[in-house]
C-alpha cells in the first residue's frame, strides 16, 4: 500500500506541473514539460527543501527511473518498419555523420576540459568526464542506468551527478532550443516557419483545441480477447527479458559485466523481437502509437522520479567543476547547431541541426518536439532522416554502447588516450560526410530549398 500511495502522491505532482505549464505564461514561453516542472516541484518539497514528503515515499520514488529506463530502450524498435541499410545510408547518413560527432565531441570536449583544468584543480575523478554525454546526450534513465557502472570504477557521486547532468541538459534542450528556434524564425532560417507564422497558443499551453486532436493508439486485437495496451507490455516485457538474458551470459562469461547496465541490450531485445515478428508477420498486429504511449509514460514518471530524488549535497559539493563542464558542454552543442550544422546539411540545416540539438542535450522526444514547432506538417525530410539515423545511432551512443562501456574504457585508456580516440571518430565522420558531398563549407543560411 505504500508503494501505491507513493504513486498517488507522484501523480499528484504530474498533474500538479501541467496545471502550472497551462495556466503560467513562463513556464509556456520556456516550452517546459509538465514531467520537469512537477520534478523541481517534488525536490523543493523533500528532504532538501521543505521537507513535507515523508522519506518513505521517496524511497518508493528512488528505484523507479532504473526500471522505467528499460522500458524506454526496449520499446526504441519495436513497431519500426526497419529499412535496408542501404535506404537508411541514403535518407539519414548525413544526419548518422552529424550527430556522431555532436555526441562524440560531449566525450572529446569534456574529457579535454577534466585533463587541463578539473582534475589538476579540483581533483576530481577522471569518469567526472563522461557525465556530459551520459546526462546530454543519454537523458534521466542513462544516468540512473550508469549509477552501478560508475560507483563499480570508483566513482560514487557520478549517478548523481550524471542526473544532475540530464535534467541541465533537458533544460537547454527546452530552453535552449526554443530560443534558437526565436532566432531563426526571425533570421527567417526556418523552411516552415516565419515571424508571422510565429507558434500557435495552444502548443505553448500544451492543451489541444477539439479541431486539432488526434488519435494517440489504434487497437489491432479485440478487446474481447485482451486489451491491446495489455499485448503490447507484453511484447515490451519480452524485449527486457530478452536483454536481461544476455546480459546474464556475459556476467556469466567475465566480471568485468557485473557493471555493465541492461537498458542497451533491452533496445537490442527490442529490435530482436521486432525482426522475428516481421519474420513471421506478426508486427501487422503491434501499433507503434500504443508503443510510443508506454515509452512516453514511462519517460514522464522517468523524469519526474529522478529529478525529485537528486542528492543536492552531492551536486553542491561538486558545484564548480560541474559549472565548469555543464558550461563546457552546452557550448559544444550551441557550436553544433548554429556553426557545424549549416556546413554538413545541405537541406533545411536549421530543423535537421535544431532535432539533434534537442536529442543530444534532452531526449529523442525533446528533439522531435522541436522539430514539431519548427515543421509541425513534416514538409521537410528530416523526420524521416532523424528516424533512420536513431536506427543506427542508439545502439551506440546516447545511451547504447559506447556509452555503457565509457566508463570502463576511460578507466583503462586514461583521459589523453580517450580523448583522443574520441576525437578520431570525428575527424573520420566528418571525412565521411565530406567523400559523400555533404559539407557545404560556404552555406546560405537562408536558403529554403
Amino acid at each position: 500500500m505504500d508503494f501505491l500511495f507513493s504513486l498517488c502522491i507522484l501523480s499528484f505532482f504530474l498533474l500538479l506541473g501541467k496545471i502550472l505549464r497551462a495556466n503560467i505564461k513562463i513556464l509556456q514561453t520556456l516550452f517546459l514539460p509538465s514531467a520537469i516542472i512537477a520534478g523541481f516541484i517534488a525536490l523543493a518539497c523533500g528532504p532538501y527543501g521543505l521537507a513535507l514528503i515523508p522519506d518513505w515515499v521517496i524511497q518508493h520514488w528512488s528505484p523507479l527511473p532504473g526500471v522505467l529506463i528499460n522500458i524506454v530502450f526496449a520499446t526504441l524498435f519495436l513497431g519500426v518498419n526497419i529499412p535496408g541499410i542501404r535506404k537508411i545510408w541514403d535518407a539519414g547518413g548525413s544526419q548518422l555523420c552529424f550527430g556522431t560527432i555532436a555526441g562524440m565531441g560531449q566525450y572529446f570536449i569534456a574529457l579535454l576540459v577534466t585533463g587541463l583544468i578539473l582534475v589538476p584543480l579540483f581533483k576530481v575523478h577522471q569518469l567526472f568526464a563522461c557525465i556530459v554525454e551520459v546526462g546530454f546526450s543519454g537523458g534521466h534513465g542513462t544516468a540512473v542506468g550508469m549509477k552501478d557502472a560508475f560507483k563499480g570504477y570508483g566513482f560514487s557521486a557520478g549517478g548523481d551527478l550524471a542526473l544532475m547532468s540530464a535534467t541541465v541538459g533537458i533544460l537547454t534542450a527546452v530552453i535552449g532550443g526554443m530560443i534558437l528556434i526565436n532566432i531563426a524564425i526571425r533570421r527567417d532560417y526556418c523552411t516552415h516557419l516565419s515571424v508571422k507564422k510565429g507558434i500557435p497558443r495552444f502548443k505553448k499551453k500544451g492543451l489541444i483545441p477539439k479541431d486539432k486532436r488526434f488519435s494517440i493508439a489504434t487497437a489491432t486485437v479485440a478487446l474481447e480477447t485482451i486489451e491491446p495496451l495489455s499485448l503490447h507490455f507484453a511484447i515490451v516485457a519480452i524485449a527486457i527479458a530478452i536483454g536481461w538474458a544476455f546480459l546474464s551470459g556475459l556476467q556469466a562469461i567475465h566480471s568485468e559485466f557485473d557493471k555493465f547496465p541492461l537498458f542497451p541490450l533491452a533496445m537490442i531485445g527490442g529490435l530482436i523481437v521486432q525482426k522475428i515478428s516481421i519474420a513471421f508477420k506478426i508486427d501487422k498486429y503491434y501499433d507503434k502509437s500504443t508503443f510510443d504511449r508506454i515509452l512516453g509514460f514511462s519517460l514522464d514518471i522517468l523524469i519526474l522520479s529522478a529529478i525529485a530524488t537528486i542528492k543536492l549535497d552531492v551536486f553542491i559539493a561538486n558545484f564548480w567543476p560541474f559549472l565548469i563542464i555543464m558550461a563546457t558542454g552546452i557550448t559544444w552543442m550551441v557550436f553544433c547547431a548554429a556553426f557545424l550544422a549549416p556546413r554538413m546539411f545541405r537541406n533545411f540545416w536549421f530543423e535537421r541541426g535544431i532535432t539533434e540539438f534537442g536529442m543530444q542535450t534532452g531526449v529523442t522526444a525533446v528533439g522531435l518536439l522541436l522539430l514539431r514547432v519548427v515543421d509541425p506538417l513534416y514538409k521537410t525530410d528530416t523526420a524521416k532522416a532523424f528516424g533512420f539515423k536513431q536506427m543506427i545511432y542508439e545502439p551506440f551512443l546516447g545511451g547504447g554502447f559506447i556509452t555503457a562501456f565509457s566508463p570502463m574504457l576511460i578507466t583503462k585508456l586514461g583521459i589523453w588516450k580517450s580523448m583522443t580516440a574520441s576525437l578520431i571518430i570525428m575527424l573520420l565522420f566528418f571525412l565521411v560526410s565530406y567523400f559523400n558531398g555533404w559539407i557545404n563549407l560556404k552555406p546560405d543560411l537562408r536558403r529554403h530549398e
